[in-house]
């Protein structure tokens, strides 16, 4: 009965005991000794990898102790993995499916892929939407460009009463002559007129406008010179005294005089010199 026994225990099944690839594996160096070994084998310093890789001192040593929490992730960490395994020689990507292995798995198996296709339908009508928007508005300005064009066209062609003030310039039609005939004669002398018969009726007042060009010379009472030059078409000089005003005129057909209020026209002929003296009261020529 002994002996039977201990047969039965000789055939137990044989997956309890463990099998050759994970013997190997319990047995194999972790990723951060095969990366410290090779390290050593190729005559490098934690400096020297450091520089080649650009992954920072601190985080190497933590590499090689097999302390990844200081790599930022598993995105990091995969990445240092093949830059440290590249430096010192030895296969990056048997470390990294080692990783993998002992951290979840790789990130491609976590994604499903349905992330793909959610993000395809999002994209095109995105790139769609604007084209048709600004093709629209520009059809849009395109027709109201054209409605304006025809609506000034249309006036500027039926000559309505807006635009019927262009043409008064030129004197062309009826509408337009009527406007400029009071701009041909000279306007100044009717508002300088109304001014000069405000003054006090105990002073001499002469206002001169010239038609064309004149020499002229003003002297007061006292015989005091006012002025002596001549005054040009548009021109005009204003004396005031309480006894008299003398003039001298080169042209007397070239001045236009206001004396005291009163619009005594022209004083004399093209070329003819003119002397007058004007008193307070009404104009009398001396």
């Amino acid at each position: 009965m002994t002996i039977g026994k201990s047969s039965d225990r000789e055939n137990t099944p044989s997956s309890v005991e463990p099998t050759d690839d994970a013997v190997q594996a319990a047995d194999a160096p972790s990723i951060g000794r095969v990366l410290s070994a090779s390290r050593i084998e190729a005559g490098l310093t934690v400096d020297q990898v450091s520089t080649a890789t650009r992954v920072r001192v601190p985080i190497v040593h933590a590499i090689e102790e097999d302390d990844f929490d200081r790599c930022g992730g598993d995105f990091y960490a995969r990445g240092h993995i093949r830059s440290i395994a590249r430096a010192v020689g030895v296969d990056g990507e048997a470390l990294v499916a080692r990783y993998d292995a002992g951290h979840g798995g790789s990130p491609a198996a976590k994604r499903p892929a349905t992330q793909l296709i959610d993000s395809g339908p999002i994209r095109v009508p995105s790139r769609g939407r604007p084209n048709w928007a600004a093709a629209m508005v520009a059809a849009i300005v395109a027709v109201v460009a054209l409605i304006g064009f025809n609506l000034v066209s249309g006036k500027g062609s039926h000559g309505t009463t807006g635009s019927a003030s262009a043409p008064l310039p030129s004197g062309a039609g009826t509408g337009s002559v009527a406007p400029e005939t009071p701009a041909v004669q000279p306007p100044a002398p009717t508002p300088s007129a109304a001014a000069i018969a405000a003054v006090p009726a105990d002073k001499v007042t002469v206002k001169l406008v010239a038609q064309g060009t004149s020499w002229v010379s003003a002297m007061d009472g006292n015989g005091k010179s006012l002025f002596q030059n001549n005054i040009s078409d548009g021109q005009d000089q204003t004396f005031t005294d309480p006894k008299q005003i003398k003039l001298v005129l080169g042209n007397g057909g070239a001045v236009h005089a206001y004396v005291n209020g009163k619009d005594l026209g022209v004083l004399g002929k093209d070329g003819q010199v003119v002397h007058v003296t004007y008193t307070p009261g009404d104009p009398q020529a001396g």
